[in-house]
């Protein structure tokens, strides 16, 4: 079998505005049916001469993640799609020279070695979770988004157990309005975005504030690259941390995970480097006493039902992130679209991933843009929004701590 082209699907997405994606704001907790916001999905296929075509999404920053794609396309034509390893380093060998792999990089290396897996599955008819060792569970537990009590309400009557808050205007007293309403019975975990609300050392007093409240985690206290900061929160506070969707590959995950600065590792399945690399990051984390909950705020449905393979396969799975109600298209965009009872989603079972796009409800929404500025009102200090600074340290901080 020889890969004799790849073709990229990109669309953009109805959502809530993005560019309030770090503000403590009641918005984001309507479930939005309209167009709109700067989130697009970014899909691929790989066609083969044997007439077998594999499917995968790619994230990070997918209008120039297609770029990339494009790029590295010849790389690819005329290979035997079976050699998905090769294939891999070839492609991380080419871009070596551009750089560290960032996002792009990731993204579209991701997109190309989810596809490769889904040939694979195809060509032998079994489904990805078997090449990958077999299944250890059956079913996947999902966690949903919630700002509200009533919000957290509504998806506790779905029979969902975990959700997860946004926002670093007012945390903890939103924290303790949702362990009020929802009670002990269903976990909390809140994401306080990394760059660039918190320094470590607001983060070690934020992170203290929050341990009465049992969280799952405490996600991106700081920014990503002050790796050091991570151990001085450890050292703080008795709350388990989770990180790691801003990078991609093993490399991007060592240190995260070697110094066990996390509980939670968080590899984003649109840009970490594809199932390859997910599979080799879960197994160092495993060796650390570290649980996988793979990051897909913002992804499509395809890259969805990776991680389900994925999370299907290692021992370490904990949870996956899922928004099933923020736009409507979503179930239009993907064919079967996954159905999830009392919070959790059945594992798939038709060969390679066992999905597909429809092409022409993809095609109904072409890109209108793909970056924002985060709109963070409540987050920078007072009057400094327009700023937009990456570090900030907070002032006026005792009326910040002790609301």
């Amino acid at each position: 079998m020889k890969i004799t082209g790849i073709r990229t699907f990109l669309m953009h997405v109805g959502q809530p505005d993005p560019s309030n994606w770090a503000a403590d704001q009641r918005s984001g907790d309507r479930t939005s049916k309209q167009f709109g916001g700067t989130r697009n999905w970014l899909f691929l296929k790989i066609d083969t001469d044997e007439g077998i075509t594999g499917i995968g999404e790619c994230s990070g920053w997918p209008r120039v993640v297609e770029t990339a794609i494009r790029d590295l396309a010849p790389l690819l034509i005329g290979e035997d799609p079976a050699h998905i390893e090769r294939l891999w380093q070839k492609m991380h060998i080419a871009m070596m020279g551009h750089g560290m792999l960032g996002t792009v990089g990731g993204g579209a290396m991701t997109g190309i070695d989810m596809a490769l897996w889904d040939i694979k599955g195809k060509a032998l008819g079994v489904p990805v979770w078997m090449l990958l060792g077999g299944k250890v569970r059956d079913r996947i537990p999902i966690y949903s988004h919630a700002n509200t009590p009533e919000r957290a309400l509504a998806l506790k009557e779905r029979g969902i157990k975990a959700i997860k808050c946004g926002g670093v205007a007012d945390p903890v007293r939103k924290v303790a309005a949702l362990r009020d309403a929802v009670g002990d019975d269903m976990d909390i975990a809140i994401d306080l975005h990394g760059p660039p609300w918190l320094t470590p050392a607001d983060a070690c007093r934020l992170v203290r504030s929050l341990e009465p409240f049992e969280l799952m985690w405490v996600e991106d206290p700081i920014a990503p690259e002050n790796i050091e900061g991570y151990r001085r929160i450890r050292d703080a506070a008795h709350v388990p941390l989770a990180a790691g969707e801003r990078s991609a590959t093993i490399f991007g995950e060592r240190e995260l995970i070697e110094r066990e600065l996390v509980d939670v590792i968080q590899p984003d399945t649109g840009r970490a480097g594809g199932i390859t690399q997910m599979k080799k990051i879960a197994a160092m984390a495993e060796a650390h006493h570290i649980q996988m909950a793979p990051h897909s705020g913002s992804l499509g449905p395809v890259a969805e039902y990776a991680a389900l393979h994925l999370l299907a396969a290692i021992p370490n799975a904990l949870i996956l992130e899922r928004l099933d109600d923020d736009w409507d298209g979503r179930r239009r965009t993907i064919v079967p679209h996954p159905e999830q009872v009392d919070g959790l989603i059945a594992v798939p079972d038709g060969p390679g991933l066992g999905c597909d796009i429809d092409e022409e409800f993809v095609a109904r929404f072409p890109s209108g843009g793909n970056v924002s500025v985060p709109q963070a009102a409540g987050a920078y200090n007072p009057g400094t929004d327009n700023e937009h600074v990456y570090v900030q340290t907070r002032v006026a901080r005792r009326s910040y701590f002790n609301r």
